[in-house]
């Protein structure tokens, strides 16, 4: 399918500049994209990228990725029944959701795309998405946001009066639109339009084997011992060690709550504590992994160093290679919301929509929200200081920015990490997903906040 968004585009983008006279920053704009997706996502992603999957290997050998996929053995098999209980991309998915959830999203990238290396060593046909990966990918799309930080943190700087009123409605919003993705990727894969055959490869595409070459080696290294039980000393140094972090999670979670309940006495508690709960989370939970798992890994007798410079080699190899696959999204995307196709859409439906009360501002963010992350936060933004934070428009927006994803570009990058071509039904619960986000969003803002 994506082949068909993409030339869909780009045709789309060259057309309607044509048409308009904006041919020069068409062109302008497509190569504007080739910068960003490069120098802007693909080298900062080298980074990210070598540190994480340096962590996640570390994780690996000693064992730890398999305990947490054990803790969650029940729920992983019902959402990836295809997927061996032991395997390490349990682990590695967990990994990806927690920090999706809290809101660590160059964390969680690289933990992603590790889970999907993972997931293609078990495909039984390389370059088609397994129903795993898919499965995978949206709850990646759909991911429960505890805290909407980018759009609270935007609202707060325009003065707004109260930034955390759309926390509760992107939970909820982004619920909902979680159900929905795990609905329409379970119902889409059983239909016989998706279904995995072993046909002759289209005109334009690869043969199987040539997908093959994309995947991680899994030969070349030799078989590593099985690592050391947890002696006595380990397990209490573990124990002190995460002692530490648990007192500081509740200093950070009721020293500020103290101060905000004597500043504003007719604050509910329990409003401060859960937000103090979850702030306290996300900031001490890179740290968390950082020192636990390496020393998880050394109390367990793995070679922390040598081990962390493989998964790091490993990590550099990989955002390279996605370099390509993101250079063809967001050159696409480019040309198209700089040629106007944006805007045209949303002036075609704007009058339908204002009829049933959904305001025809919103309708960019909407249509930009699932092809650009950096686009949409300016237009946020922008609303922002249109209509003012406190508005139902500014509010509204805030919660579809919270409970949606660029679900091109995610598919994308995660797909193009492990050469799949034939994306199956991803595309259409990732698009389902950030439908029912935006649906719930308005009814719930304007249940919550009343309308315009």
């Amino acid at each position: 399918m994506l082949n068909y968004i993409w030339l869909a585009l780009v045709l789309a983008a060259v057309l309607i500049g044509g048409a308009t006279g904006n041919l020069k920053a068409l062109t302008d704009g497509a190569f504007d994209a080739t910068k960003t997706a490069v120098i802007g996502t693909a080298f900062p992603l080298i980074g990210y990228m070598a540190l994480w999957l340096g962590i996640m290997r570390l994780a690996e050998k000693s064992g730890l990725v398999q305990v947490i996929a054990r803790g969650l053995r029940p729920l992983l098999r019902f959402l990836f029944p295809d997927v061996p209980p032991e395997d390490p991309a349990m682990g590695a998915m967990v990994m990806n959701i927690a920090a999706n959830m809290l809101g660590l999203g160059n964390s969680a990238t690289p933990l992603g795309l590790k889970a999907m290396q993972r997931l293609e060593r078990l495909n039984p046909h390389p370059g088609t998405a397994t129903n795993a990966m898919c499965t995978f990918l949206a709850i990646n799309t759909s991911s429960i946001q505890l805290i909407p930080a980018t759009a609270v943190g935007i609202l707060s700087a325009a003065n707004s009066t109260n930034p955390t009123a759309i926390i509760g409605t992107s939970l909820l919003a982004t619920t909902c639109a979680a159900i929905a993705a795990l609905i329409a990727v379970k119902f889409l894969q059983r239909l016989p339009i998706f279904a995995v055959s072993r046909s002759l490869p289209e005109a334009g595409e690869l043969p199987d084997q040539t997908a093959q070459t994309v995947q991680p080696e899994t030969g070349s290294e030799p078989e590593s011992p099985p690592p050391r039980p947890v002696p006595l000393w380990g397990g209490l140094l573990l124990a002190a060690f995460a002692g530490c972090f648990i007192y500081w999670f509740f200093r950070d979670t009721f020293h500020p709550v103290a101060i905000a309940s004597a500043n504003s006495p007719t604050a509910p508690v329990s409003t401060n504590s859960w937000l103090s709960a979850i702030s306290a989370a996300s900031t001490l939970a890179i740290p968390f992994f950082l020192s636990f798992f390496p020393l998880y890994a050394f109390v367990r007798g793995v070679k922390v160093y040598e081990e962390f410079i493989e998964g790091a080699k490993e990590g550099f190899n990989t955002a390279i290679r996605i370099i390509p696959y993101l250079v063809a999204i967001l050159v696409a995307v480019g040309m198209f919301r700089t040629a106007g196709g944006i805007q045209m859409i949303a002036n075609a439906l704007g009058p339908i929509l204002n009829r049933i009360g959904f305001p025809a501002d919103l309708l960019p963010i909407v249509f930009v929200r699932p092809l650009s992350g950096g686009a949409t936060i300016g237009l946020f933004t922008e609303l922002v200081k249109a209509h003012g934070p406190d508005s139902f428009i500014a509010r509204t927006a805030g919660t579809i920015l919270g409970s949606t994803e660029t679900t091109f570009y995610v598919l994308a990058l995660y797909f193009g990490s492990v050469g799949i071509r034939k994306t199956r039904h991803a595309v259409l619960a990732g698009l389902t997903a950030d439908l029912t986000g935006v649906i719930v969003s308005f009814l719930i803002c304007r249940a919550v906040f009343g309308s315009v």
